[in-house]
């Protein structure tokens, strides 16, 4: 028992030596957009703003504010209203008619082999007209010189497709806990300093800010290659990385702001329908994850509190990466660092809502998403 226990710490100290450290070391050196002055009006491409609604009429006027005060010379946004059932159609259009800039596309009804989100998105691309496609969600938020910052930033790094990492509204202790435990879990899966790496496998994308060359997303697809992916935004960026074209990842902060969803309750509910899709619907990755989970983010604290000699150590060890590597992700979110204490809980948490997604998806035989329901026979066809 003793070996298998300095075997299991000995593993999971070795994670966070290893993957942990050089994946931090990656993060701190993810350029910041705050550091690229805005380019001057000669230098700015004509960007199309893409984005689908679906009733969200509480948060959309908010957004669509911070949109029309964007300071770039030759933007264009498209807004397609997904078969709203409440107010959002006429907000978009009081909004296009005060705003020339605006354009509203109407659906009213979902082919069949879509996904509601991928099929509004493909939409708003064939509407549009511009040499970037920027898609974002519909309550985002943007400082005015966003875009100015973010095509330096392309430029600079001849990127031809780049995600930002923004802020994420938290309110309360619970929020804070789950967001910030899932931003560092995002980090450690993803490693988004390597997607620049034109060598690396990984990839990365952030549904609020994915900014590509119009030609780029028509090589590589476009979201009719998306059609049924449930996690739309991340494998915009694979397909666009796989095609060869030039990915990368930075950090907006306060340039680019969100408001997830509302209290614990919401959150949980929120990700019902992505975090069994983010594993692909295979049950076997579930196990697997959450074993990962539990072992390298929960157990060194029972490691160091009952155990002795090389098992505490490597506890030790492996507990101090990660509560360092949390407090990092504290302090990029603008958050308490002391927040990084609630670790191993953010992990029961995150543990417990991928085996929820997994067990409704199951029970329910697919997902429910913008009110249609999706076989999960149709869902695995359609990963990519």
């Amino acid at each position: 028992m003793h070996l298998f226990g300095l075997v299991l710490f000995g593993f999971t100290a070795f994670f966070w030596l290893t993957h942990g450290l050089r994946v931090a070391f990656g993060a701190i050196r993810l350029p910041w957009i705050k550091d690229f002055a805005p380019v001057a009006d000669a230098g700015c491409p004509r960007i199309s703003m893409l984005f689908a609604a679906r009733d969200e009429e509480e948060k959309l006027p908010a957004a669509l504010a911070t949109l029309m005060e964007i300071d770039y010379p030759d933007l264009e946004v498209i807004a397609v209203d997904d078969r709203s059932q409440d107010s959002t159609g006429s907000i978009l259009d009081g909004f296009a008619a005060a705003h020339p800039r605006l354009r509203v596309v109407h659906i009213t009804q979902l082919p069949c082999g879509w996904l509601g989100k991928p099929h509004a998105l493909q939409k708003a691309y064939e509407a549009s007209t511009g040499e970037w496609l920027l898609f974002t969600d519909a309550d985002v938020r943007f400082k005015p010189d966003v875009l100015r910052r973010a095509i330096a930033l392309a430029k600079a790094r001849n990127f031809e497709h780049l995600t930002l990492m923004g802020d994420v509204e938290m309110v309360g202790f619970w929020e804070t806990v789950l967001i910030t435990f899932f931003g560092m879990a995002f980090n450690i899966a993803i490693d988004p300093y390597r997607v620049a790496n034109p060598h690396s496998r990984a990839y990365m994308g952030v549904g609020a800010f994915q900014l590509l060359r119009r030609a780029a997303y028509e090589a590589s697809g476009m979201h009719r290659r998306l059609a049924m992916e449930v996690v739309d935004d991340m494998k915009l960026g694979k397909i666009v990385k796989q095609s060869g074209f030039r990915s990368g990842a930075g950090i907006a902060q306060d340039f680019v702001v969100v408001r997830w969803h509302a209290g614990l309750g919401n959150l949980i509910r929120g990700v019902t329908k992505n975090f069994f899709a983010g594993v692909g619907y295979r049950v076997a990755l579930v196990a697997i994850a959450v074993i990962g989970l539990l072992l390298m983010n929960v157990a060194p604290v029972f490691g160091i509190l009952f155990s002795h000699g090389w098992i505490r150590i490597f506890a030790a060890i492996a507990l101090v990466i990660a509560l360092c590597f949390h407090t990092g992700v504290d302090i990029g979110m603008r958050v308490s660092p002391f927040y990084a204490f609630t670790h191993p809980l953010g992990a029961l948490l995150f543990s417990y809502m991928l085996l929820r997604s997994t067990v409704v998806t199951l029970k329910q035989g697919g997902i429910i998403w913008r009110d249609t329901f999706y076989p999960l026979e149709d869902l695995k066809r359609g990963v990519v």
